[in-house]
């Protein structure tokens, strides 16, 4: 590697840095803010589990475990509510590898990329909490009785909260590789029955572990690829049109 190669990937890794850092920040921010309405907001997440609970409510072992709690929910309200503004920070880092024009699109890729994570959030709560855990806590006799942790649903609940949340990216991502020169809608074409594949492997990975929950998060994902093909492919056509224009 040359010197200006060096210093150019050097470039771009302070310039991650620098993305991450704002983003935390960021993330920081709309916690201090959800603290407030942290009570409101567990309520919330504790809603899709609460009918399934025999006591009435979740369980706690430790005396600091329930202050936590409310630490926890605020930071993926932060996470949740700033999303526009890290996304805004994604954006700034991938910008100097697109066309000039294609600078000119942030307030497009804010939109999408906040929409498609608030869909992906909306999808998993609405949807795949209430299925999962109607099969899983209702799974053969009334014999026993669960008895759930705040901590282990919390952390269940987040992880798979901002999965699906950054799963249903996958658009906006492929769209901005195209932007790049990087993929193409042939190559997407080419590669669909590997992608179902590896996005099967992705929703076993982040959904529940029973097969409704698997399914009801593949289905969304293969459409969204699909929909990535046809925005890709107005992406190429868009470039291609640009390349016979200049010459």
């Amino acid at each position: 590697m040359d010197d200006l190669s060096a210093q150019t990937l050097i470039e771009h890794l302070v310039d991650l840095r620098r993305c991450i850092v704002r983003s935390l920040w960021i993330i920081l921010f709309g916690f201090v803010a959800s603290f407030y309405f942290s009570g409101q907001i567990f309520e919330l997440i504790r809603h899709p589990i609460m009918r399934y609970l025999p006591e009435g409510g979740l369980v706690f072992t430790h005396p600091t475990e329930k202050f936590l709690a409310y630490i926890k929910v605020s930071f993926l309200s932060g996470a949740v509510v700033t999303c526009p503004l890290w996304i805004y920070q994604i954006w700034r880092f991938v910008a100097p590898g697109l066309y000039k024009h294609e600078k000119k699109m942030a307030m497009k890729f804010i939109f999408y990329g906040s929409i498609l994570f608030l869909c992906g959030v909306a999808f998993v709560y609405e949807i795949i909490f209430p299925l999962a855990f109607k099969y899983l806590l209702t799974f053969g006799n009334t014999i026993d009785k669960p008895m759930i942790t705040i901590s282990e649903y919390l952390s269940f609940f987040i992880m798979t909260t901002l999965m699906f949340g950054l799963a249903f990216e996958m658009p906006l991502i492929l769209v901005v590789l195209a932007m790049m020169d990087i993929i193409d809608d042939k190559f997407l074409r080419a590669k669909r029955r590997m992608a179902i594949f590896v996005l099967a492997i992705l929703a076993a990975i982040i959904t529940p572990p029973d097969a409704i929950s698997m399914l009801s998060m593949l289905g969304p994902l293969v459409l969204l690829y699909e929909i990535s093909i046809f925005a890709v492919t107005r992406v190429t056509k868009k470039h291609a049109q640009e390349a016979a224009a200049q010459t």
